[in-house]
């Protein structure tokens, strides 16, 4: 069984990221690939829906954060939305609702653009 699962989906030129499972030091360039790869494809929209993530370590986080600043500079965002409340706590705690738009649903992520 595979600790990440990544399910990807398109609506509005904005590509939806689905996380299932663990995001950590195993399973973070698996992300990486993903978002590397949707860049090279112009995708520059996403929205990360961790809605079905057991787990995020550092790892995982240094992914969104070594990716926001040039995803941004091609006119792009990462919004991430619908967290279980200990990964938001986690999130919060580590000040990233300062640097990401967090909402509730994929719908409120395709306003935030």
């Amino acid at each position: 069984m595979e600790k990440l699962k990544i399910e990807l989906s398109q609506e509005q030129g904005i590509v939806i990221m689905k996380l299932i499972g663990y995001l950590d030091a195993e399973t973070a360039p698996k992300f990486d690939g993903v978002i590397i790869d949707l860049m090279q494809q112009g995708k520059f929209k996403l929205i990360v829906n961790l809605s079905k993530l057991d787990y995020i370590s550092s790892a995982g986080l240094g992914v969104l954060m070594g990716k926001i600043g040039e995803i941004r500079a091609k006119g792009g965002d990462i919004v991430i939305s619908s967290l279980p409340q200990k990964i938001f706590r986690v999130l919060q705690l580590l000040g990233f609702s300062k640097l990401f738009k967090i909402v509730e649903t994929d719908e409120e992520g395709f306003k935030a653009f």
